[in-house]
């Protein structure tokens, strides 16, 4: 719940800020800048809370720590490379092939009632799936517009 407000409330105080500014606001900018926070606060949670979001992958995956943290720095290399007009077409159809890696993890997770916060199995289980598919696909629109086809939003 916490990454989808902050990936809503970052776009609309960017957005916010450009009319009061008198640039010319931008949807797929605002969209963008937005995808950027969420994707840096995403990103805040593999090194804060490394051991939980290890346990969110399924137990036959090598590495696991190690895989966290580089998913961690693709997360903060993503918010940076869609504001790369060079990189903003290539970093869009990456983070969404990422966006669909990640969530076995998080079926994973929700089957096993994994907790990432505390590292225990006392999370919210299924019923995090709830939430979470439909934000993936959320996430994966949102790329699409802001960052591969943004002319359809300005």
């Amino acid at each position: 719940m916490k990454p989808f407000v902050v990936l809503l409330a970052a776009s609309a105080l960017a957005y916010g800020l450009m009319q009061l500014s008198g640039a010319t606001p931008g949807m797929a900018l605002a969209g963008r800048m937005g995808l950027s926070a969420m994707l840096a606060f995403t990103a805040l949670g593999h090194f804060l809370f490394t051991g939980g979001i290890q346990m969110m992958m399924p137990p036959v995956v090598p590495f696991r720590k190690q895989l966290v943290l580089l998913t961690g720095v693709i997360e903060l290399l993503a918010a940076a490379g869609i504001h790369l007009p060079a990189l903003r077409e290539l970093t869009g159809w990456l983070l969404i092939v990422f966006l669909v890696m990640v969530l076995p993890a998080n079926l994973s997770a929700a089957s096993r009632n994994v907790n990432y916060r505390t590292g225990t199995l006392d999370g919210p289980g299924r019923r995090y799936l709830w939430f979470r598919v439909p934000l993936q696909l959320l996430l994966i629109f949102w790329t699409y517009a802001t960052c591969i086809r943004p002319e359809t939003l300005d």
